[in-house]
């Protein structure tokens, strides 16, 4: 049986002990980062698009989020974003929700990777939105690496933001204690988001997993292998997070900044209340990073 995570909220106020946590283990784990109050509405908004397109049970309170697998299932493969768990026509409209680019700027998620990087985040603004379904089209994420996907600095981090409560049974994510020391690993093709798996070896087993409450933050540099559990909860949708943090000062390639789907920017900020938050990162002193498709292409891993 996996280990659970083990909790770093302790550890906040310690620079030097929170650094060395992440170091050894290849995560953070922190219960309770976010308040309640600033998930609630980002969960509406994305069950809205839900509910729009069809796929919530009728005469169900929406905030439950009980899936009607049925009519989603109807959805042809070629309509749907396998890679998010919805068609690509109801990612496109989460991709507008200025919700969903307004939470990865809160106070809390900025003083966590001020605290852990010393200096000043950069938030990328490709930020990923996981709506994970019982589609038949929709695999769960298999064990990868996010550097060959990402690339830029490798002092980049991912933090998974479930959005609602997050059981293990609702396919939550697992990652690789200390596999982030191996540094790249090989890659094969694999099904589900990403497309690609990490070649493993024997005994590089030590997996680490836990239930997420709402507001509940999970943190892992780019080398760190993850994957996501099987969903056994078919009635539910997972809904979930991905965003890219890292040091001002280090290099980040051009497809960060770019929306997580096939709409521009001003397309994305059409319907926008603010403009507090468009093009914010043109304000800042970024370091372009080229692209190497090498780490993309599948090679066997001699262990």
């Amino acid at each position: 049986m996996a280990d659970l995570f083990v909790d770093s909220t302790d550890l906040l106020a310690d620079p030097d002990a929170l650094r060395a946590r992440g170091e050894r283990d290849g995560y953070l784990f922190f219960r309770g980062l976010l308040p309640a109050e600033a998930i609630r509405p980002v969960r509406a908004d994305l069950l809205g698009v839900v509910a729009s397109h069809g796929w919530l049970l009728p005469d169900t309170d929406p905030d439950d989020g009980l899936l009607d697998a049925e009519a989603l299932a109807r959805v042809p493969e070629a309509q749907m974003r396998t890679d998010i768990g919805v068609s690509a026509a109801a990612y496109d409209d989460v991709q507008r929700l200025e919700s969903v680019h307004r939470l990865p700027h809160h106070p809390r998620l900025l003083a966590l990777y001020r605290t852990l990087f010393g200096e000043e985040p950069l938030v990328h603004a490709r930020h990923i939105v996981r709506m994970i379904s019982s589609h038949p089209a929709v695999f769960p994420t298999p064990p990868h690496q996010d550097f060959p996907l990402i690339q830029g600095t490798s002092r980049t981090w991912t933090c998974w933001i479930p959005i609602g409560d997050c059981p293990r049974a609702m396919g939550a994510l697992t990652v690789l204690r200390g596999s982030h020391r191996l540094g790249y690993l090989p890659i094969a093709p694999a099904k589900g988001a990403g497309q690609i798996a990490a070649q493993t070896c024997a005994g590089e087993d030590d997996w680490v997993e836990g239930d997420f409450a709402m507001g509940d933050v999970l943190t892992f540099p780019a080398f760190t292998v993850h994957k996501a559990l099987p969903s056994r909860m078919r009635e539910r949708m997972r809904l979930s997070f991905d965003v890219r943090y890292q040091p001002l000062s280090e290099p980040v390639e051009e497809k960060s900044l770019l929306p997580h789907c096939g709409l521009t920017w001003e397309q994305v900020y059409a319907g926008w209340r603010s403009e507090e938050l468009k093009y914010y990162w043109r304000s800042q002193p970024i370091v372009p990073a080229g692209w190497d498709p090498t780490l993309l292409q599948p090679s066997r891993r001699i262990c």
